[in-house]
């Protein structure tokens, strides 16, 4: 049986929403609400949408034209995304957008390798390169954990380059993972279950040292230096929080997903503490998903005791941080069927009864915008507790109740909500014969 729902609250919501009908003008409202802001986030209600990523990126831009945003920060392994960092800012050799994409190798590629981030990146390096003088240039960051080998090998470069005893050091230090060969979550299981000693030591005494004598290599190598010496500094950040991270991944979901959105906030915050010093002001959007940029407190993650970024950076920043999340009822979306499976593009089901999709589906509107951080009250049907979906790089929506949705109070979770209704999937720049083939529909042959 369908779900009825009140014509009154239908009405309610239509009432509030901003319609969009695709011109530069639909975010007008959004930055009126952004005003000074330094930290926006922009969700996505799963990690293989085009509309989400197409329209992250139209935001992006306009913040960065017209309100001056020198970072964005994505939910991406810093030494990877730190490639593309240097492309858009010309730093480069690399002679394309994609190719500067070439390092997300990693489960999932398609989340960063696709025709939507190839068309920003190319749109920012474009940007970047009209700046006159000491202008500052966006640049382009990771904010994830996942890089812990990646990221050693990262720092010893840079101290061979300028430092070869601290390098030698650095290698002694980060060899204590050699024993456990080159899967981190082996690392992990060995120390955490198993008894095998970890090591954290090594890793806090890398970081600190780095800290310690990046004010003597800033001193002699000059400003030019800085970039690099701050790049080396957040690997080694990373790798000490990684490290913890793969020791907590055998002591249940609550405590690494905690220390993952922990870590991405303090990158956060030691990007925006680098950006200040270097261009006078920090301005950042970040990308990643509703689940790490929604406030957790609005949401049943915070009963089973989970936090995440959105909760964070809404404690540090306040009213300097606004929180936009995406939602969508049916359509495709770019996704594995398990984890390191291949990328395949996958009939979105119509939103379940009781869920915020199906509210804003009802509404009949196609494409619109709410914003519950404005003059006049919000409708109380956002504000109670329904079901939200979250599909991540994996959609199994043959157990989707509980693989994909959860519980929320969206007005609380977000500062704005952008609803597509009908979405389709994002295109991978590797697109296989699977993909390409696509899923059928389940209303195949009739289309209804």
């Amino acid at each position: 049986m369908l779900e009825t729902i009140d014509s009154g609250i239908i009405d309610q919501v239509r009432g509030a929403a901003h319609l969009m009908t695709g011109t530069l003008a639909d975010y007008d409202p959004l930055l009126d609400m952004i005003g000074e802001a330094r930290v926006v986030l922009l969700g996505e209600a799963s990690h293989g949408t085009h509309e989400f990523y197409r329209e992250r990126a139209r935001i992006t831009e306009r913040l960065i034209r017209e309100r001056g945003f020198n970072a964005v920060a994505v939910e991406a392994d810093w030494p990877d995304a730190y490639r593309v960092n240097r492309f858009v800012r010309g730093a480069s050799a690399d002679t394309s957008a994609a190719e500067a994409l070439a390092d997300f190798k990693r489960f999932p590629q398609w989340m960063w390798r696709n025709t939507d981030v190839v068309a920003f990146v190319g749109w920012l390096r474009q940007h970047n390169a009209t700046l006159a003088g000491q202008r500052p240039r966006t640049g382009f960051y990771g904010l994830d954990l996942y890089s812990l080998h990646t990221s050693m090998q990262a720092v010893e470069r840079f101290l061979e380059r300028i430092d070869p005893q601290a390098a030698q050091q650095a290698r002694e230090r980060y060899g204590c993972f050699d024993r456990f060969g080159e899967e981190p979550q082996e690392y992990g299981f060995l120390t955490s279950i198993s008894g095998a000693r970890s090591c954290q030591a090594e890793v806090i005494s890398e970081l600190a040292d780095l800290q310690r004598r990046s004010i003597e290599y800033l001193k002699r190598d000059g400003r030019e230096a800085e970039d690099e010496a701050f790049f080396a500094e957040q690997n080694a950040r990373l790798v000490r929080n990684a490290e913890e991270y793969y020791r907590a991944m055998f002591y249940g979901n609550v405590r690494s997903w905690n220390l993952r959105d922990r870590h991405m906030a303090e990158m956060l915050d030691a990007l925006a503490a680098y950006l200040t010093r270097r261009d006078g002001y920090a301005r950042i959007a970040v990308w990643a998903h509703n689940s790490h940029l929604g406030d957790a407190r609005a949401t049943e993650m915070s009963r089973r005791g989970e936090l995440n970024l959105g909760q964070l950076v809404r404690e540090r920043y306040a009213h300097d941080a606004l929180l936009v999340g995406f939602t969508t009822h049916h359509g495709f979306v770019t996704a594995a069927s398990e984890w390191g499976g291949a990328a395949e593009r996958k009939s979105v089901r119509a939103a379940l009864e009781g869920s915020y999709e199906a509210l804003l589906h009802a509404t009949g509107l196609k494409r619109f915008m709410l914003r519950f951080r404005r003059e006049g009250p919000t409708p109380e049907a956002l504000q109670e507790r329904k079901l939200e979906r979250a599909i991540g790089v994996i959609y199994l929506p043959q157990t989707e109740r509980m693989s994909h949705y959860f519980h929320v109070e969206l007005a609380r979770q977000f500062d704005a909500v952008i609803h597509f209704d009908q979405t389709s999937a994002v295109e991978p720049l590797e697109r296989t014969a699977r993909w390409e083939r696509g899923e059928l529909p389940e209303t195949y042959p009739s289309g209804v």
